[in-house]
């Protein structure tokens, strides 16, 4: 990061802090910067607040996308990113997303060799590459999370495996995948150790990748080791989990001890200059999913906004926000999240105000924190892990959880209507009753959550008579 480029983003900071009275210790727990009046006052227009892909389709009826302009090269990035995780099985159906997307604005596409068991990146080459190359960027991962993989020449083979899949010459932007779990020793020999960080800053240099980062989960002090060492690397953006439950509430009570709250991250980031990729910013769906009192709260407040769109409303707020991943998957999602990023209605302070208070409402409840991205699948014994987490989380969120109190008036009705839901959602093969224990998936899961003690407490919760 240049000198320059500091000052003049230093600069930029300080007249947006100075435009709405804040000081510079105050403004993010303040929570006001949804409040950036002239994004605000284009999108309220129906206009966008950055200028359009040249050539871009822009017939959906919300509007043009919003687009982010990439520090380094002035790159036109829209708000709203596709995260190809969870696509459908039929080709003919990514390519229908996938066309729909671009037609629409979408211009950037995540992926990584091990989603989809491997195929995701190839489901993704094959749509991708029947459009122009110059009309979409290209996300990537360097997934050598396996201790297998870890050798330079293994992860070199993964590396050119992902341009084959893909069917491109360069990557747009290529990452470090999951970098934090297990701590500083994972990561030297993961890409220190082995000179793979080297061979890539090298393949960036090349200009087979364009721009180079890392997504995070697990240990901060690895988070901060590499911006700590910003000036060696000159990272060019990074890939953090943040929604406004996260934001001050990443640990807690379901989740991992420890966490790095995203108020943190995100703050880090802004302070050196570098955007961020956002991932979960429905924390896997459980924020479009609230309760029906949250959902009261928030149609009063604005009766359009669905809980989806108010939570992805509150990260594209965030001016160092490059793109906004989700994982779209059927044709209504897609549209839906278009008419929110086009344009982007960014939230103002009483928004704001308003999402804080339902978070600190939401961080008290005993959620499991499982972002259903079925990393720890599949298990060996059948276990469905995400989905026997995600129905005990909407159990919770939608006040349908037994009380710990079996002496209260409705404890027995709540218990035999919770047993019941549980049995007709879950299929007896892949209840938590089959969890053996066994700890496999203890090294999968990014968010570093104790499954099996987890799942212990599913099965006293199944068998109480």
């Amino acid at each position: 990061m240049s000198k320059k480029h500091n000052e003049t983003h230093d600069m930029n900071r300080r007249q947006f802090l100075g435009r709405f009275g804040l000081g510079s210790a105050s403004a993010f727990s303040l929570m006001t910067l949804g409040s950036l009046q002239a994004l605000s006052d284009t999108s309220k227009k129906g206009q966008n607040a950055f200028p359009d892909m040249e050539g871009q389709d822009s017939e959906h009826s919300g509007g043009q996308m919003t687009y982010r302009v990439q520090n380094g090269t002035g790159e036109k990035i829209s708000l709203l990113g596709f995260g190809m995780m969870r696509l459908p099985r039929e080709q003919e159906k990514v390519n229908e997303l996938i066309d729909y997307a671009l037609a629409h604005g979408v211009n950037y596409f995540d992926t990584a060799p091990i989603y989809g068991g491997g195929q995701n990146e190839t489901a993704t080459g094959l749509a991708l590459s029947r459009h122009p190359r110059n009309k979409y960027y290209v996300a990537t991962k360097m997934s050598n999370q396996n201790e297998g993989l870890w050798s330079l020449e293994k992860s070199k083979e993964m590396y050119e495996e992902s341009f084959r899949k893909l069917k491109v010459d360069y990557i747009d932007y290529y990452l470090l995948h999951s970098v934090g779990g297990g701590g500083i020793d994972n990561l030297r020999r993961r890409f220190l150790d082995n000179g793979l960080l080297d061979f890539l800053m090298d393949e960036r240099k090349a200009g087979r990748i364009r721009h180079l980062g890392f997504s995070y989960h697990g240990d901060v002090k690895v988070f901060d080791w590499l911006l700590d060492h910003h000036d060696q690397y000159h990272w060019d953006f990074v890939q953090i989990q943040m929604n406004y439950l996260d934001w001050r509430h990443a640990g807690g009570r379901g989740r991992r001890r420890g966490d790095a709250n995203a108020e943190y991250l995100y703050g880090r980031l802004e302070k050196l200059g570098i955007q961020c990729v956002i991932m979960e910013p429905l924390r896997g769906g459980g924020l479009a999913g609230v309760s029906d009192d949250i959902r009261q709260q928030m149609a009063r407040a604005h009766k359009d906004d669905t809980p989806a769109r108010w939570a992805f409303r509150w990260v594209g707020s965030h001016p160092d926000v490059l793109t906004t991943l989700s994982g779209m998957n059927r044709m209504e999602h897609l549209k839906e999240n278009l008419d929110t990023f086009s344009p982007l209605m960014p939230c103002t302070t009483v928004e704001n105000e308003l999402l804080a208070r339902i978070a600190d409402k939401m961080a008290g409840l005993p959620t499991i924190g499982c972002t259903t991205c079925a990393y720890c699948m599949p298990c060996k014994y059948g276990v469905d892990i995400p989905g026997n987490f995600a129905f005990y989380n909407k159990a919770v969120t939608e006040g349908r959880l037994p009380l710990p109190d079996s002496s209260a008036p409705d404890f027995e009705e709540k218990r035999k209507a919770y047993l019941e839901a549980y049995r007709a959602a879950i299929p007896t093969a892949a209840r938590a009753t089959k969890c053996q224990d066994c700890g496999e998936c203890l090294k999968k899961c990014p968010q570093e959550l104790p499954i099996p003690t987890h799942m212990s407490r599913l099965v006293e919760m199944t068998r109480k008579k």
